[in-house]
C-alpha cells in the first residue's frame, strides 16, 4: 500500500511530500507544486535526483533532495 508523508519547514508549512510503499522498496519525492525530485531506494541504500544522478549512496533519505 502506498503511504504518502509531508514534509514540514521549520515554521510548519508543507514544502514537499514523499510517497513510499513501492515494490522495490522505491519512495518518491516531490516538491509544493507536484514535480518530482527524486527518489530513494531501500535495498540499493541510495537516494538520486530527478535526473538519476546520485546524491547519496549509502542513506536513502529523501529529505536529502529537498534544500532547507
Amino acid at each position: 500500500m502506498l503511504k504518502t508523508e509531508y514534509i514540514r519547514d521549520g515554521r510548519n508549512q508543507i514544502i514537499g511530500s514523499e510517497t513510499g510503499g513501492f515494490a522495490n522498496g522505491d519512495t518518491v519525492a516531490r516538491d509544493r507544486s507536484g514535480k518530482i525530485l527524486g527518489h530513494s531506494n531501500s535495498t540499493f541504500k541510495n537516494t538520486r535526483d530527478s535526473s538519476g544522478c546520485l546524491v547519496s549512496r549509502n542513506a536513502d533519505d529523501v529529505s536529502l533532495l529537498f534544500r532547507r
